[in-house]
């Protein structure tokens, strides 16, 4: 999954040797936390207009994990 996020934002930034994806412990309820850091200036290109970009990532995310039955959330840093 980490590597999906991570390929995913590597295609939209203009800094792709930035783009660092960590995962947190899972919570009670099974759900992984990844936090997707990128460059400064890339940060409207991940995140995009009224923050459409962004949900297309978590539609993405979310998708895969339903695949491998886990649930994820993604956070944008």
């Amino acid at each position: 999954m980490q590597e999906l996020l991570k390929i995913i934002a590597k295609g939209l930034v203009e800094k792709p040797d930035e783009v660092t994806v960590t995962m947190d412990e899972p919570k009670d309820d099974g759900s992984v936390v990844y936090h997707l850091h990128v460059a400064e200036e890339d940060m409207g290109r991940v995140i995009g207009k009224q923050g459409r970009i962004a949900k297309a990532i978590r539609v993405v995310m979310r998708a895969a994990a339903t695949r491998s039955n886990e649930k994820v959330i993604v956070e944008i840093d």
